[in-house]
């Protein structure tokens, strides 16, 4: 059973309007993500994956991340919709987040624009921003949606969510 639902004012989406299956859409506000006070990543050309009930995930392509900040990490994950993830380690000078970022590299079918695209964990980052706002991360350290002022949930993560 999904929880109350928080009504979206002017300009915002309710994360309980988003599909499930999930819907890959173009981000039409550029990211920007810092690490240890270095820009690592800047992007005009973000894809964001809606889910029912999660913030927005935001992927940026390689090419717009700075040489050497990811690099292939431990672990993988699978995803219903988007197929099997794999965990990169995010490193600047000497500050190295294992697992802070993933990327589909065959993903299903439906989602193939992700390939490559890389998707970091916000609170394993300094900052991350969406446009001109600073995001803050998807509650609970496992899903790796972005809350910004625009999005209402309740979000899945906080406690008692497991089962929506």
């Amino acid at each position: 059973m999904s929880p109350p639902r928080d009504a979206p004012g002017a300009g915002q989406e309710s994360v309980w309007d988003y599909p499930r299956p999930p819907r890959l859409e173009e981000e039409p506000r550029p990211v920007r993500i810092v690490l240890d006070g270095a820009t690592i990543a800047r992007s005009a050309a973000v894809l964001r994956v809606l889910e029912t009930s999660h913030p927005p995930v935001y992927y940026l392509p390689p090419g717009d991340i700075i040489p050497g900040a990811v690099s292939a990490g431990e672990g993988r994950s699978y995803c219903e919709w988007k197929g099997e993830a794999t965990y990169l380690d995010v490193t600047v000078g000497d500050r190295r987040e294992a697992a802070a970022a993933w990327r589909y590299d065959r993903p299903a079918k439906r989602f193939a624009a992700l390939a490559g695209f890389v998707a970091f964990y916000a609170h394993r980052m300094d900052e991350c921003w969406v446009g001109d706002e600073r995001a803050v991360a998807q509650p609970g350290n496992f899903y790796g949606g972005w809350v910004t002022s625009w999005v209402v949930g309740p979000f899945k993560g906080v406690p008692g969510s497991w089962g929506w």
